[in-house]
């Protein structure tokens, strides 16, 4: 998992704004128990050091469009459908970002890639922010914006 994730996540730090102190990160906790073991995969992104988004722990109570909850948490899990979204985001073409329709995203991910990402500049940002909801996509909005406006200030 490890040298897929860190290609992955290279490719989309390729894509980070300028100066956004954003961060995805993904790991895998390993998790004994007395009836066996396994590893708890993780997905979470950082703003300026603080967790806005976290996987699994913002979503496993919430009920999944896709299909029931997981019946055996952590065993079954949605990171590879996780990851799957990041590569098709990642790939999408620049014209294509805004409407193209992710459908499998159930995580509210695009919109908060979408949020960081240079490609949709500070013009197209407040039709980004009338578009979605997500509370995330709004503070990397926000900060992303409260950047450009210093730097206009210190030139």
């Amino acid at each position: 998992m490890a040298p897929r994730w860190s290609k992955l996540q290279k490719e989309l730090y390729l894509l980070r704004a300028d100066g956004l102190n954003f961060q995805l990160h993904c790991n895998a906790y390993r998790m004994a128990s007395q009836h066996g073991s396994t590893d708890i995969p993780r997905y979470w992104i950082t703003l300026n050091g603080e967790t806005i988004w976290d996987y699994p722990k913002d979503f496993i109570d919430k009920p999944h469009p896709a299909r029931e909850k997981p019946a055996h948490y952590p065993y079954s899990t949605d990171i590879s459908d996780i990851s799957a979204i990041i590569r098709d985001y990642i790939d999408t073409a620049k014209d294509q970002l805004l409407s193209k329709e992710f459908q499998n995203d159930h995580w509210g991910l695009v919109n908060i890639l979408r949020a960081a990402d240079k490609r949709i500049g500070l013009r197209r940002l407040p039709a980004l922010r009338g578009k979605t909801g997500n509370k995330a996509a709004h503070r990397i909005i926000e900060a992303r914006l409260f950047i450009a406006t210093e730097a206009k200030t210190n030139n």
